[in-house]
């Protein structure tokens, strides 16, 4: 489930969950709600493809993914993982869920 987030003004900011509740992805906050939109769009566009996936290693040695657009930008960001396969299943629960999850604007 994408949440759609007001923020402050006309700044909106998205987060995909999986089905137990867990926050599994989060985006930049935007500067209105249809740009959201499209990054919700884009999540769900590229969340299939292995390769739009960054995996990186923080400075504290925990482990965080990015999932990039075709155009290599960055479209959202995991929480840290303690490890490595933390992070993988990260991933898969992104390729699982993102594709057909709805958007709930709160």
């Amino acid at each position: 489930m994408f949440e759609l987030k007001s923020k402050e003004g006309s700044s909106y900011h998205f987060t995909l969950k999986a089905k137990n509740g867990q926050v599994i992805l989060s985006s930049e906050v935007y500067n209105s709600k249809s740009a959201a939109e499209n990054g919700i769009a884009s999540v769900k566009k590229n969340a299939s493809e292995d390769g739009r996936y960054e995996r990186k290693t923080a400075k504290n040695g925990k482990f965080y993914f990015n999932l990039k657009a075709g155009n290599g930008q960055i479209i959202g960001s995991s929480q840290m993982y303690t490890s490595e396969s933390g992070m993988e299943n990260g991933i898969n629960s992104v390729k699982e869920n993102a594709p057909s999850s709805d958007t709930k604007e709160i």
